[in-house]
């Protein structure tokens, strides 16, 4: 599969400690990798071969092809 620029996303945090965790692709999903982000901090990150899924912890600001939408503390 040929993976182009529209499968980044860029998560920017809008406090301390946001999470972003990668999940792997395959039978059994299974995180492989995690990065912590302080206020104001830009992670870019693309899906890949490894990468189906990726999870957010704590308020950030989030920009995809669809669009831009924030995370909800409950």
């Amino acid at each position: 599969m040929v993976y182009e620029e529209h499968d980044y996303i860029m998560v920017q945090a809008l406090e301390n400690g946001v999470t972003i965790i990668g999940l792997t692709r395959g039978f059994d999903t299974k995180f492989h990798h995690t990065e912590k982000l302080d206020k104001g901090e830009v992670l870019i990150a693309q899906f890949t071969e490894h990468t189906s899924a990726i999870k957010i912890r704590g308020k950030a600001k989030v920009f995809t092809k669809l669009g831009i939408t924030e995370t909800d503390n409950f």
